[in-house]
């Protein structure tokens, strides 16, 4: 049972419109040996027939017991031939008019329907039909919100959604069809909704853990739903003591996304939160070099190194995929020093479900 907390933030308004599965145990298959004649020469020379049965099972299989919160997670309730018809409830831009592209941040009645846990994503599919004549194919989104909502009765899904616009190799402006579907979205419009799918991303169960979180752009959806739920919420089952550090890259201030929500939750939880903001255009390093998110936790690189040794830290990557190699660079090197190869200790960490990667 959950209860979003009263003071829980409120969404700007400036140009804005409102209206448990288990795993599964395989049955040990039982492995019989037909009854033979076994031969062997005794000391007189003669041959003695030994008679023998052997049966013997094979060794019951070891049930995953997964470190993240699992338990009746759903996945899939809808597909594509078959979605779930959701309604445009908000959608309000939540980056500055001067920021280089637009964010958009949205919510969906689902009227709990949709029965998603954070970490999760959904499928949309797009009005329209492509250049072939077809219905658009479904894009999928991290979802922004926690289990229960922004409004905290399980009833809404929230996204975030950065609106695509480029300009080809043939000068034309060309506009991505499902994020310009989205942030044009006003309020009572029909959205077709599919999933939730995935688990990669799922919080861990252990509320003492630390929990590092590094997302660019947009890829702080999952985040955001880790937050509220970890500082916004009150669960009867779930009381987070550990230590929750996020790393956010943008380009530029006004890009920054759910800032006065993040500042609540420092002040609200000094000791558990921890936040660290990568501006690429506006700052550098001591070295003159732009400030990405790896060059950020650059910074802190011997303090993240002695958290990846502990087996209750997780880590968690969204977002642009070329983040990836940065970051790897700085584990690489670090784990060098120590006599580690950092490609083999990052698979025994994807194999303990302390290393979670969604890029794009």
């Amino acid at each position: 049972m959950a209860a979003a907390v009263s003071a829980a933030v409120s969404l700007p308004t400036s140009k804005s419109a409102s209206l448990s599965a288990r795993t599964s145990i395989i049955s040990p298959e039982r492995i019989n040996f037909n009854k033979a004649s076994l031969h062997y020469r005794n000391v007189s020379s003669k041959v003695a027939p030994i008679r023998a049965e052997v049966s013997t099972e094979a060794p019951p299989k070891k049930e995953k017991h997964s470190k993240k919160q699992e338990e009746g997670v759903v996945v899939n309730k809808f597909r594509p031939k078959d979605p779930y018809i959701g309604k445009c409830l908000l959608n309000t831009k939540i980056t500055a008019d001067d920021a280089p592209g637009e964010t958009w941040h949205m919510l969906f009645s689902t009227e709990g329907e949709v029965p998603y846990r954070e970490g999760q994503s959904i499928g949309i599919i797009p009005d329209g039909i492509d250049k072939n004549g077809k219905p658009h194919k479904l894009r999928l989104y991290s979802i922004a919100s926690s289990a229960i909502g922004d409004l905290g009765d399980s009833k809404t899904v929230s996204l975030c959604v950065k609106r695509l616009i480029y300009t080809n190799d043939q000068g034309e402006i060309v506009k991505g069809v499902c994020s310009n579907f989205l942030c044009d979205l006003t309020p009572g419009a029909e959205v077709k909704i599919t999933g939730p799918v995935g688990k990669e991303m799922l919080l861990p169960k252990d509320p003492n853990a630390t929990i590092i979180m590094l997302a660019t752009g947009t890829g702080i959806a999952p985040f955001r739903s880790f937050l509220w739920k970890i500082f916004f919420e009150k669960h009867d089952d779930y009381k987070f003591n550990g230590l929750a550090w996020l790393f956010l890259g943008v380009p530029t201030s006004s890009s920054l996304l759910y800032k006065d929500e993040f500042s609540k939750m420092k002040s609200k939880s000094p000791d558990n939160f921890r936040v660290d903001y990568a501006i690429s255009r506006e700052e550098t390093n001591a070295n003159g070099e732009k400030m990405y998110i790896q060059t950020r936790m650059a910074e802190y690189a011997e303090e993240l190194w002695e958290l990846l040794k502990k087996d209750n830290t997780y880590v968690y990557m969204c977002g642009l995929k070329g983040m990836e190699k940065g970051i790897d660079d700085i584990m690489g090197s670090l784990a060098a020093r120590d006599g580690i190869d950092w490609v083999e200790y990052k698979r025994q960490l994807k194999k303990a479900e302390q290393w979670n990667v969604e890029v794009y």
